[in-house]
């Protein structure tokens, strides 16, 4: 009778397995979480919730919150237990659109017209412990938002494309989807040669050589008008 017993519990415990795995490989992706400032939002990639809302403060479904930095108010460095208050994003101008934006080698401003966040200073980022990976977040949700905008499928282009910051990080750069917009890497001018234009005018503005308004409303209208400026020649 004892040993009936065993084997009876045995099978029900291999049938209540055989449930909750089929269960939880059904369930759908994503999840619910909280975010820092009290809201809650849904995220189906289960990443990139709570982007411009503080970041995640919890996943309700119990998963770790852990690579979620704040995009706004304060965000944690990645390796790093450094802390650089954000404040507010500041667009240069306000978003008209959020569809039919045109692709080209400058954003399209009524979609993507540029944005800095108002704590990141001159003093912040020319500060010999600032990296710009304390405030980057910008999760794979947000860059396929981006590229719906721009009539792009929401796919991954290896180096091809790159999902840039208009006003770079360096620069104090936001990370809201009005300071992102699809660049490619060619036909020239394309990101890597803006890449370069933006670590160059990071020295610029820590030298006093050029402010950081000017920079800033510079590359976001027209980065390489700026190119051009400083460099004295076209980007190529």
């Amino acid at each position: 009778m004892v040993r009936r017993w065993y084997a009876m519990t045995a099978v029900a415990l291999a049938l209540g397995l055989a449930v909750a795995i089929t269960s939880a490989s059904s369930a759908p992706p994503g999840a619910t979480a909280r975010c820092n400032d009290g809201t809650y939002s849904y995220s189906q990639h289960h990443q990139g919730t709570c982007s411009h809302h503080g970041g995640v403060a919890e996943w309700l479904d119990g998963s770790s919150s852990s690579g979620n930095s704040s995009s706004s108010g304060s965000s944690s460095s990645t390796g790093s237990t450094q802390t650089v208050p954000l404040g507010e994003t500041i667009l240069l101008k306000t978003r008209t659109k959020t569809s039919g934006c045109k692709l080209g080698p400058n954003p399209d401003r009524r979609c993507s017209p540029g944005a800095y966040y108002s704590k990141i200073t001159k003093a912040v980022i020319c500060s010999a412990s600032f990296r710009t990976s304390s405030i980057r977040n910008v999760p794979q949700s947000e860059k396929y938002e981006v590229e719906d905008e721009y009539g792009m499928a929401q796919k991954l282009y290896g180096s091809s494309l790159e999902i840039d910051h208009i006003i770079s990080l360096e620069l104090g750069g936001s990370n809201d989807i009005a300071n992102l917009f699809p660049e490619r890497a060619s036909p020239a001018p394309g990101y890597r040669v803006k890449d370069k234009l933006e670590n160059k005018l990071h020295s610029l503005v820590c030298s006093g050589s050029m402010t950081l308004r000017s920079v800033r409303i510079g590359i976001a209208s027209n980065w390489q008008k700026l190119y051009r400026k400083v460099y004295g020649a076209a980007p190529a």
